[in-house]
């Protein structure tokens, strides 16, 4: 879907588009009739109505009515110059007699004082009369960027451009007022009839002068304007302006151009005239031009007549508009080559040839040039091309071979949204080509990625899919490239491709990975570093690369009784009916079966059946356990099942432990371990140091590794964690866990006992 955020001009220099023109060329009039501050409103009002009466009484061709016509228009456009005037300049009426003088007086002797002159002026006045409002228009109603909303159909990915509206303050409510009382009043057919002036075979600065500020007229009344742009077309006025951009003066030719730029913008009748006009040969012959004024008018219009049309998009390129439009690309004119790289993404859309044929013919090295540019736009819209050409597979190993992921990934840091989503669409495509990925992980892309702080949640989502998309890549020749540098890379590009497999690689790989080819100990020394980021970044990795392994490994679950389990049921809890032993609790009887304990666990055999004095006894005391406690676990021990209450968990947990209850042990483990904070984590390793608890253990050092950045905060953290045979345990358990193995080797155990307690421990296996 072609959906560009075209407009008119572009937000940021539509003010200096629209009204340059109409501040240039009028030096001969320029004695500027100035009012102080101290001159009052009623003053102001009285001179315009003065200029206004003056009007409706000129309109002659005796030379005394055309010089004082003349004057009072270039007073009245002097002072439409101040935006604050323009309404009052309107109120007071002279919006009609200015459209009166847009045509020369009927003469009956052909004579023709100031031929031009008086119209010129009308035009250029009414222009700014128009384009009041339009600046206002600008400023408050939006500011367009480039966004993408992920469509995802059948397993694939289609990106949609949409334009993000911003609204800064409420809306004015007549914004087209001035635009179309001035329509009405009848001046689109004087301003047409002007742009013919110069088939009267003159060809005079004069008649230069009057025609091209019709053009602007035209451009700054059709501006935003759907009604007035049909209307223009309705008076014939595209051929005209066709006709004139391959006019003999350049400025001519620049407002020509402005004018059709405007007219193109979201109208497709006018835009398919424009085309059967014949105007592309000589737009595109303006795009080679070293005017910049006259290649940025060129490229605006080309790129409004393409924008959403396919079948102008397709002329366009075979009119031969490519290779203009990448050479814009270098042009010394920022807003030309803002323009030309989001044509190019035009062109590029949903056209795999195209998008080839933009890369073979140069187009990669200045786009990725200037996404350095301190022009924020002009980053945006390089990001923009790039994003559109990156979907091709050849072009993909191109771009990033020519140096584009570092610059994409650095405006991962913009805190402008549009900017920051192009540029990570762009590299969502540069990470589906293999040859890419290494290049993302050498230079840090993947912690920037992960890192980011991202605007907007379909650059959030953009993001997910890159990070999704290397992951995948992460096997066969990838990752034995990444192995590779991890062996013989600096230092610092091992240590990040390390951290970077921790969190993308396959559960297959992790021994491969991390025993064999060292990545353990390139972890591992990183907890050495003095740095604390380096601390948190790799307690991220170690973090991931357990939990990535946990969600695999059965260890969670309690073992399997060595003997069949028997459950009598809920209804046989402290049911004297059958019970041949009773347990004394806190002075109270509580009646069992020896069956049913039996079958629990190998505590109660040794009791039972063993050669303990409880084996004949009728009471047993249990002096160490509360009676709830102790009702609990033998619920458990009857149904197979229980609840376990969070204020209850520990005593449970101990009593469990006592009577070798696994399965129990790991419903309090588990309990306990949703309660595990800042506060309290010390407390909740030491309890299952105590009652060897392995999962709250494993529970404590994820949530170590996982909140590193809150515990480092903590005055206890660096002793208890950092240099305490605490967390070398931890290191060790969680790895020999997760890594598959039984034992770490003895360097990796060696490196543990020298990062962590920074002891000068010798490794005498290895010597």
């Amino acid at each position: 879907m072609e959906n560009q955020s075209r407009h008119e001009q572009p937000t940021r220099s539509a003010r200096k588009n629209l009204k340059r023109k109409l501040e240039e060329d009028f030096e001969e009039d320029r004695k500027v009739v100035a009012l102080s501050p101290r001159d009052n409103h009623e003053d102001l009002v009285r001179n315009i109505r003065t200029q206004v009466d003056i009007l409706d009484s000129t309109f002659s061709p005796i030379e005394a009515d055309r010089l004082a016509a003349k004057t009072s228009i270039h007073v009245l456009c002097e002072l439409a110059k101040n935006e604050e005037i323009v309404n009052l300049i309107v109120d007071c009426g002279a919006v009609a007699p200015l459209v009166r003088h847009l045509q020369a007086p009927p003469s009956s002797t052909g004579s023709k004082p100031y031929e031009h002159e008086v119209e010129k002026g009308s035009a250029f006045t009414l222009g700014l009369l128009a384009v009041k409002t339009v600046f206002f228009v600008l400023r408050w109603r939006y500011c367009i960027g480039l966004l993408y909303v992920a469509v995802v159909e059948l397993q694939s990915v289609q990106w949609a451009p949409v334009s993000t509206v911003v609204l800064v303050a409420p809306l004015p409510a007549q914004e087209p007022e001035h635009q179309q009382l001035i329509v009405d009043a009848g001046a689109l057919p004087h301003l047409v009839g002007l742009l013919k002036r110069h088939k009267d075979g003159q060809n005079s600065r004069a008649v230069n002068g009057v025609i091209r500020r019709a053009a602007d007229a035209i451009t700054n009344l059709a501006h935003e304007n759907s009604s007035i742009k049909t209307r223009v077309r309705i008076e014939g006025g595209i051929p005209l302006l066709v006709e004139l951009v391959d006019f003999s003066d350049l400025k001519v030719q620049r407002a020509a151009a402005g004018a059709l730029r405007t007219l193109a913008f979201k109208n497709d009748e006018n835009k398919n005239q424009i085309v059967e006009c014949n105007a592309l040969p000589t737009l595109i012959l303006m795009l080679r031009s070293e005017d910049a004024a006259i290649h940025y008018e060129a490229v605006g219009v080309i790129g409004n007549l393409v924008h959403s049309s396919p079948h102008i998009k397709k002329e366009v390129l075979l009119a031969g508009a490519l290779q203009p439009v990448i050479g814009l690309l270098s042009s010394c004119c920022s807003e030309s080559q803002r323009e030309a790289a989001l044509l190019l993404g035009q062109f590029a859309a949903n056209d795999s040839d195209c998008k080839v044929h933009i890369v073979q013919r140069g187009a990669v090295q200045p786009l990725i040039e200037m996404l350095q540019s301190p022009d924020t736009q002009l980053k945006e819209m390089s990001a923009f091309a790039l994003g559109r050409l990156a979907q091709d597979t050849h072009n993909q190993a191109g771009i990033g071979h020519s140096g584009g992921i570092v610059p994409l990934l650095k405006l991962l840091d913009s805190k402008n949204g549009s900017l920051q989503h192009n540029s990570a669409f762009a590299l969502y495509g540069l990470a589906d080509n293999e040859d890419n990925v290494v290049e993302f992980v050498r230079v840090g892309g993947i912690q920037k990625l992960q890192e980011g702080e991202f605007i907007v949640q379909p650059t959030r989502d953009c993001v997910a899919k890159t990070l999704k998309r290397l992951e995948e890549k992460i096997h066969g020749r990838v990752l034995s490239h990444l192995l590779y540098l991890m062996r013989i890379g600096e230092k610092f590009i091992q240590r990040r491709v390390a951290m970077a497999l921790a969190h993308l690689c396959s559960p297959d790989d992790r021994k491969a990975i991390f025993i064999d080819n060292n990545g353990l100990e390139l972890l591992l020394e990183l907890l050495e570093s003095t740095n604390v980021k380096q601390q948190q970044d790799v307690s991220v990795a170690l973090y991931k690369l357990a939990t990535k392994a946990s969600s695999l490994c059965p260890m969670d679950a309690a073992p399997p009784s060595p003997t069949p389990q028997v459950y009598l049921g809920e209804q046989y809890v402290n049911n004297p009916t059958l019970s041949d032993v009773t347990f004394l609790v806190e002075g109270k009887r509580f009646y069992a079966h020896r069956i049913c304990l039996l079958a629990s666990s190998d505590a109660f055999r040794a009791m039972f059946d063993g050669g303990y004095r409880e084996k004949d006894a009728k009471d047993v005391e249990i002096p160490n356990i509360r009676w709830d406690v102790f009702e609990l676990m033998m619920r458990y021990i009857y149904t197979g099942s229980v609840d376990v209450n969070l204020d209850i968990a520990q005593e449970l947990l101990r009593a469990a432990d006592q009577y070798l209850l696994e399965g129990l042990k790991r419903l309090c483990e588990y309990a306990i371990a949703q309660d595990i904070s800042a506060e309290n984590v010390s407390l909740m390793y030491e309890l299952s140091e105590s009652f060897n608890a392995l999962s709250l253990k494993h529970a404590c050092i994820l949530f170590i590794l996982e909140k590193f950045d809150k515990l480092s905060a903590m005055p206890w953290y660096g002793a208890l964690i950092l240099f305490n045979v605490f967390y070398q345990r931890c290191a060790i358990t969680l790895l020999e866990r997760f890594l598959g193995v039984s034992k770490l080797t003895c360097r990796s155990r060696w490196v543990v006992s020298v990062v962590v307690i920074d002891s000068n421990t010798e490794c005498t296996d290895c010597g």
